[in-house]
């Protein structure tokens, strides 16, 4: 099976994630696509196929040779992000895309337009797999999940390739932050991983945002307009003046490359309450630090302005910078960009403006830098991904492998 049919298999299960919810996995649809990988695997020898209690999924294409090779894990995450629907999604194929504008949804008028998507004209002549725009695509992460499949496909019809154990992995629940909460690192049995969930064909990815979640309750007083003078607190007044204390700068739609920022996810409330959720981001773990000190400080001033109990802050850490986990042991990384070499990629070694279950994982010591998937424009509309950047991908895993026997 060619890789984007793979793909396009997959994108129809609905596998989308819920947030704030105390369970793993946030939504049991998750397991639906979970017991069809299972099953697929099986299929290609996997003895060792399963999905345990949590949807985690687990296998092992078992090695070929007598040689003493490292055993390597490539992991994917299964659900898509609740940031945009991602059920009933009518994914097509532009074929020798012309490198002009793509009218996703003529009904709509829903266009994914050149002048806003830079890199769009890069891929004429490419077949483009896209939406009707009413949807997300689901590349981030199943493109990962149909490239490791294929990965593990060629392994398992060419025996005369030699290759080590592969430990493979799909995870559930990444984009709500859980997908390495009870992820097996020792039953996994790898030395090292690469998670497939990068972007941008030749993305390599070993340093990532520091991440923390702030939410934020801010108490009034609600007394009739009438007579509200001097009596009434609106907590939505001071919900602005906190958000106005924050640097105007330093938001997402602001920053890039290194930047962190401060981003104000959600807001909701009345006189009497409002509550503001954050997400706080910095590569630096000094600025990091120092981007939740004055989330603290702000919320100080403003109980003295206003009086003790006013507002209140639940800040927890998500996850860290990989890149301290992944310094020693950097053969990972130059046997990554030697594989690109050698298929023909150019590595682009860039930071995630993001996370991956990969840098939680290095914290729980299995060493996992992130690579592409060959993406565009996740979590939203206008995600796509080229046909060809997948079937490169599929190659650069391959490779990877044999330069591990090597």
């Amino acid at each position: 099976m060619k890789v984007h049919e793979r793909f396009l298999g997959y994108v129809k299960y609905d596998t989308q994630s819920v947030p704030d919810v105390d369970k793993i996995p946030s939504s049991e649809k998750q397991k639906d696509l979970g017991r069809v990988l299972v099953e697929e695997m099986k299929t290609m020898g996997i003895k060792d196929a399963f999905m345990d209690e949590n949807g985690y999924v687990y296998g092992t294409l078992s090695k070929n040779t007598d040689k003493c090779v490292p055993v390597i894990g490539f992991i994917a995450h299964m659900d898509t992000s609740p940031d945009m629907p991602g059920n009933d999604i009518k994914a097509r194929i532009v074929h020798n895309y012309d490198g002009k504008d793509i009218v996703l949804n003529e009904e709509k008028n829903i266009v994914m337009k050149t002048e806003m998507f830079e890199d769009l004209p890069d891929y004429a002549g490419n077949d483009l797999i896209v939406t009707d725009g009413t949807t997300l695509l689901g590349a981030d992460d199943k493109a990962g999940i149909a490239e490791i499949m294929s990965m593990v496909e060629f392994f398992n019809n060419n025996p005369d390739v030699e290759h080590g154990d592969i430990k493979i992995g799909f995870t559930p629940d990444e984009e709500v932050g859980s997908g390495a909460d009870l992820f097996n690192v020792k039953k996994f049995g790898a030395d090292f991983a690469y998670t497939v969930d990068g972007g941008k064909l030749g993305e390599l990815e070993y340093e990532n945002f520091n991440a923390a979640n702030a939410k934020i309750e801010i108490n009034g007083v609600n007394i009739h307009p009438g007579s509200a003078k001097d009596k009434m607190l609106n907590s939505i007044f001071i919900a602005i003046e906190f958000q106005n204390m924050l640097p105007v700068r330093e938001t997402p739609g602001n920053t890039e490359g290194y930047e962190g920022f401060y981003h104000l996810s959600d807001i909701h409330g009345d006189v009497e309450k409002t509550k503001l959720d954050y997400i706080i981001r910095d590569h630096d773990l000094e600025k990091f630090n120092a981007k939740k000190e004055r989330i603290e400080k702000i919320a100080f001033y403003l109980n003295d302005k206003y009086g003790a109990g006013t507002v209140s802050v639940e800040m927890t850490d998500s996850y860290y910078n990989m890149k301290e986990k992944i310094l020693p042991h950097m053969h990972i990384i130059e046997t990554a960009k030697k594989a690109m070499e050698n298929v023909d990629i150019k590595p682009i070694i860039v930071p995630i403006r993001g996370g991956t279950d990969g840098a939680r994982l290095s914290y729980m010591g299995l060493p996992c830098p992130n690579i592409c998937t060959g993406g565009h424009n996740f979590h939203g509309r206008y995600e796509y991904i080229p046909v060809q950047s997948m079937e490169k991908v599929v190659e650069l895993l391959i490779e990877i492998v044999k330069l591990n026997v090597k």
